[in-house]
């Protein structure tokens, strides 16, 4: 993709904006730079981060380019309920994590990736698949962020998509690569208070410039029906429904979530996540209205493709100044997830591949943990920008993403709280529902007839798995099992017959129901039953040969002489 003859600036200050942006965040990571580096600090930021740090790395992180553009996607391709159903979903499944995240810190206050958690839970098969997962999400959402950022600077200069990519990969490494998670986390600060003020004053400005109130009068007819319909069947099957499912899917297995849990200070949990929850859902959402006016306007974008969309709107209604401030939010919001990616990338070769896969029982040095840590983030940028080369769709990417997690949701909770889950019910549940997501999600197998039906019932099945579980978190085992047959019941006549009409929220709850259905049956048979407060004695630093660096789980109905396990949600017990 070429950069377009009319662009918005010039060469020399595109440059000046990118060595603006990315020399001051290097700066600030060079403050907190460390001759002798810790591999724990490297990961985690040593589990003690604070308040005001750690809601604005979550809100930063959460607050992707790719939310933006996609945000706007949805406006633009479902009308005003678009944006609602992709922002507020987003922001809810970051206010769902907080009960599970207390729970997860509490069985293992001193970890560094869910992973491992799983190693010592189940056993490395589970540990490996879930690191696996990782690894695949957080290299599409680090291509898909480049991507972003290679269409804002071809649009905006006289660039090349290709020249775009590399500068922002560039720019990215460069600070995230000398202090690993405590850059990213610190640099987030900066990025979300400038994000938020750059929405707050571009969001109305486009819209005024644009003609509102009267271009939502004039501009009507350019709306289907389904379009105009703010309780649009439509957008809630297509985007709010699979989206709901996605996040769910997002908020448990992403690295990059997980990692901010074990970073800030165990007390203040919750408070970082309802701030968080705030912020995300008024930046995403008002950004996501700007596609809503793009269909009044009867905007198109150049080629059909949305992803321009944005950087098209903010270059038609914008003068300099803002433009130069747009450039940077967008920026911003790109670099602050991409920098979580390569920390959370590097977080897994240090502590599940290398810490205790590869060293088994002798204890990792830290040294080298660093020096992996480093040359993951490398090569992944690498990996990133080839793959960004495909310029896919960034909303098509993270609905499959999310929905392929969707499949590890259940085996990890309930690895959190049920002590019967066992490391081969883990492995064949997750492998037996990404079976059958893969030909539902693509439409490798007719649906229709008896086949339909079964992924019909599946799906149902599904719809009570994720309000379950959504359920449980906050009220307890008992009501989770209320709120589930209830949906089931509920959705059942309507969705028996028709709901597999809509491929992707049919494979994203199909993940979830046979995963669930299939972890259940091979677990509850059990006698033998684990002891939680085992997870802490066999995770900790790496630094200081803390409980865990190196020892390999001993996971058959393993007991033990530890404290009380950590308490449950009402009723889980």
């Amino acid at each position: 993709m070429d950069g377009l003859e009319t662009a918005g600036f010039s060469a020399v200050v595109v440059v000046g904006l990118l060595v603006f942006f990315y020399g001051g965040t290097f700066l600030i990571s060079t403050r907190i730079g460390k001759k002798e580096e810790n591999a724990d600090g490297y990961m985690t930021g040593g589990n003690n981060i604070g308040f005001g740090v750690s809601a604005a790395s979550m809100t930063a992180t959460w607050i992707w380019a790719s939310s933006m553009y996609a945000s706007a996607t949805s406006g633009y391709t479902y009308g005003i309920s678009g944006p609602i159903h992709y922002g507020l979903w987003g922001a809810l499944m970051i206010l769902f994590i907080y009960p599970f995240g207390k729970r997860i810190r509490a069985v293992a206050p001193k970890a560094h990736t869910l992973a491992e958690v799983m190693r010592a839970r189940h056993g490395r098969s589970s540990q490996l698949m879930l690191a696996g997962s990782n690894i695949v999400g957080s290299l599409i959402s680090l291509m898909s962020n480049f991507i972003a950022g290679g269409v804002l600077i071809s649009l905006l200069s006289p660039f090349t998509f290709t020249q775009g990519v590399f500068a922002v990969a560039a720019g990215v490494l460069l600070y995230t690569l000398w202090s690993g998670f405590r850059a990213s986390v610190l640099t987030d600060f900066v990025q979300v208070i400038a994000m938020l003020g750059a929405v707050a004053v571009i969001v109305p400005f486009i819209f005024f410039a644009a003609g509102f109130p009267a271009a939502f009068e004039t501009g009507a007819e350019n709306l289907t029906s389904q379009q105009g319909d703010f309780f649009s069947s439509e957008a809630f099957m297509e985007q709010g429904a699979p989206y709901i499912a996605a996040v769910l899917a997002y908020a448990i297995g992403n690295q990059t979530i997980a990692q901010r849990l074990f970073a800030v200070k165990q007390t203040l949990i919750k408070p970082v996540f309802v701030t968080a929850t705030i912020g995300y859902g008024a930046m995403v959402i008002g950004v996501g209205m700007l596609g809503v006016l793009a269909l009044y306007l009867g905007f198109e974008p150049t080629g059909g493709d949305l992803n321009n969309l944005i950087p098209e709107m903010a270059a038609d209604y914008l003068p300099p100044v803002l433009l130069a401030l747009f450039f940077i939010m967008i920026v911003g919001a790109l670099s602050s997830t991409a920098d979580s990616d390569l920390s959370a990338l590097s977080s897994i070769m240090m502590a599940d591949v290398y810490g205790q896969n590869v060293t088994g029982e002798k204890k990792a040095n830290p040294r080298t943990m660093l020096l992996i840590g480093r040359l993951t983030m490398v090569v992944a940028t690498a990996m990133a920008v080839a793959f960004a080369s495909l310029q896919l769709s960034i909303l098509d990417l993270l609905v499959f993403v999310g929905a392929l997690w969707g499949a590890l949701v259940f085996p990890v909770l309930a690895s959190f709280y049920w002590e019967k889950v066992t490391n081969k019910a883990f492995t064949v549940s997750v492998l037996a529902a990404l079976a059958v997501f893969l030909p539902v999600r693509f439409d490798w197998l007719p649906l229709d007839g008896v086949f339909g039906i079964l992924v019909d019932v599946l799906s149902v099945v599904g719809i009570g798995v994720v309000l379950g579980l959504m359920v449980f978190g906050f009220l307890g085992l008992r009501a989770a099992k209320i709120a589930g047959v209830l949906a089931v019941v509920a959705s059942a006549p309507f969705a028996v017959g028709s709901l597999h009409e809509y491929a992707t929220l049919c494979g994203s709850l199909v993940a979830y129901s046979v995963s669930t259905a299939i972890c259940w049956a091979m677990s509850v048979g059990r006698r033998e039953r684990f002891d939680f407060a085992l997870i802490a004695q066999r995770t900790g630093d790496f630094d200081d040969g803390g409980a865990g660096a190196g020892v390999p789980p001993q996971v058959t109905g393993a007991q033990g002489t530890a404290p009380t396990p950590p308490p449950s949600p009402a009723g889980t017990q």
